[in-house]
């Protein structure tokens, strides 16, 4: 295991080491070896982990020690995670079993739907060891199907190759897991992430229930997890999604769940359909904005924010005198304040003023590491609008 050195540093349970901070060269280990990581001077050991000399997050941490990473290393990280959040929160059988940094393992999302798990691996340094952690995720949870879903974008900064494969049992059918008495079908080889938002659980149970009557829309909608979630309280849901195959789920969806008539999808831009219903008029009671993420780096943060202002400007016109509005960011690069004031920024351009009834974050199987706030990502606010200031 290769031994490199980096500046002092009050890390303090941080797993990521950047470029600047090594003093070792570096520049001819290639992606993904393992290193062991010591604090010039001092010579104290800061952890284990894998380097990318190329990436601007150079070091990833795998243990804050002289550790070997091993089939017994990852084995016994599998099951504190899967302990975790079955023994401790109370998770069944739906939820997200690793995720990366926030459960030592930097680099690996896996989600469990029942008895198909769905693995994401996104550095160099995790795909070295893929085949162990393939074969204790087998082990451990005995899934009929496990799909390898590979096709993240930052696959290819790590000099690594998009890919989507079964690589256990068969998908003859599209998966259905219960979320709060509510059904859903989804696509985890197709679809986005690993097919299903596990992330807005709790959101979207806390909304449903706020929520028992009127006419709304919920922009993104995906496959209708936050629409048949309301319409089977009472309301009437109209879903807006650009992807054609989100739509046809979300339809099957509603018809499994029997609240076809309560539910309309419709495929369109949102931004398009958000000012085909600002000339037409329109109100609504409430409105959902789930929208992806409108940043994946820093460089882009300031166009971002400029487009998280403009969807919930467009959205709050046609949001009624005592409407609420469900409003969310997933960008980790969006601080929980920057996301206050962009909303802010929204309702007084809209002269409105609102009261925040809730303020959500990820469900509790992503969890946030105190040390590492890039873990916290999203964000979901529950708004009233009282009155108009004109």
């Amino acid at each position: 295991m290769e031994k490199i050195y980096v500046k002092p540093s009050k890390r303090y349970g941080r797993l990521w080491i950047y470029k600047n901070e090594i003093v070792s060269d570096v520049s001819e280990l290639s992606p993904g070896t393992l290193v062991r990581v010591y604090e010039l001077k001092t010579n104290k050991i800061i952890g284990t982990g894998y380097i990318n000399p190329e990436s601007t997050i150079s070091v990833r941490l795998l243990s804050f020690k002289e550790e070997t990473i091993d089939n017994e290393f990852f084995k016994l990280r599998i099951l504190q995670s899967k302990r975790y959040r079955e023994e401790f929160l109370g998770f069944g059988e739906t939820y997200r079993v690793i995720f990366s940094e926030s459960d030592f393992l930097p680099g690996l999302i896996v989600d469990k739907y029942n008895k198909c798990l769905v693995i994401q691996i996104l550095t160099a340094g995790m795909e070295k060891f893929k085949e162990i952690i393939i074969k204790i995720l087998d082990e451990v949870f005995c899934p009929e199907i496990i799909i390898l879903k590979n096709d993240s974008p930052s696959r290819l900064k790590e000099g690594l190759p998009i890919e989507k494969q079964i690589i256990k049992g068969e998908l003859k059918k599209l998966p259905m897991i219960t979320e709060d008495n509510v059904n859903f079908l989804f696509d985890p080889l197709h679809g986005q992430k690993t097919g299903f938002f596990l992330d807005q659980r709790e959101n979207r149970i806390f909304l449903k229930k706020l929520i028992t009557s009127g006419t709304g829309l919920d922009l993104f909608c995906y496959v209708g997890a936050w629409s048949i979630h309301i319409a089977q309280n009472g309301a009437m849901v109209i879903g807006v999604d650009n992807s054609q195959n989100a739509i046809d789920l979300a339809k099957e969806n509603a018809k499994i769940n029997n609240v076809t008539e309560k539910c309309k999808f419709v495929k369109a831009d949102v931004f398009d359909y958000l000012k085909w219903e600002i000339k037409k008029n329109k109100k609504y009671d409430f409105i959902v904005v789930d929208p992806p993420a409108f940043v994946k780096s820093r460089a882009e943060k300031t166009d971002a924010i400029e487009g998280y202002i403009n969807l919930n400007t467009l959205a709050l016109k046609l949001l009624k005198k005592d409407g609420v509005i469900a409003t969310s960011s997933c960008s980790h690069h969006i601080s929980e304040y920057e996301f206050y004031e962009i909303i802010k920024e929204a309702f007084l351009k809209n002269k409105k003023s609102g009261k925040i009834i809730y303020k959500g974050t990820q469900s509790k199987d992503h969890p946030i590491l105190l040390s590492m706030p890039e873990t916290a990502y999203l964000k979901c606010f529950i708004i009233k609008v009282p009155y108009c200031l004109t």
